[in-house]
C-alpha cells in the first residue's frame, strides 16, 4: 500500500488510536466524549446535506406536480421552446455556444445567481407548507 497515495500518513494520531482501540475501550471517558462529539459533528453535517438534497427534490417534485401552476406553466413552455430550438440547431453549435458561454471572461460574469437558479429556489417545499 502506498501511504502517500492513500493519505495514511496524514491521519490524525487520535484517529489511529481509535481504530486500534480494544472493545470495550480502554481509554478515559474524556477521550471517548471527544470522539463522540466528533462523530456527532460529522453526522450533523451529513444530515444537513441530506436535508438540502431532499429540499431540492421537493422543489423538483413541486415543479412537476403543478403545486405552483404559474411556475410549472413557465417550465413547460420553456421545455417546448428548448425542444424546438434543439430540433432546429445542430448539436455541435449548441455545445460550442454553451462552451463559449461557460468559458467567458470573468469581466462578463455576473456574481448573482442565474435566473434559472432563482426560479428553482422560489418553488415551494414541504418545509414551507408546515406550520
Amino acid at each position: 500500500m502506498d501511504t502517500r497515495l492513500s493519505y495514511a500518513e496524514n491521519v490524525h494520531p487520535d484517529e489511529l488510536d481509535e481504530e486500534f482501540d480494544s472493545f470495550p475501550t480502554s481509554r478515559s471517558a474524556e477521550i471517548i466524549r471527544m470522539r463522540y462529539d466528533r462523530l456527532r459533528s460529522v453526522a450533523g453535517r451529513i444530515q444537513t446535506v441530506v436535508g438540502d438534497m431532499a429540499t431540492q427534490g421537493e422543489r423538483f417534485q413541486a415543479l412537476l406536480s403543478w403545486r405552483d401552476p404559474r411556475a410549472t406553466f413557465l417550465f413547460v413552455i420553456l421545455c417546448l421552446l428548448a425542444a424546438f430550438g434543439f430540433y432546429l440547431v445542430p448539436i455541435r453549435w449548441v455545445v460550442a455556444l454553451w462552451g463559449l458561454y461557460y468559458l467567458r471572461p470573468p469581466k462578463f460574469r455576473n456574481r448573482l445567481p442565474s435566473s434559472a437558479v432563482s426560479f428553482f429556489k422560489r418553488l415551494p417545499t414541504n418545509a414551507d407548507s408546515m406550520l
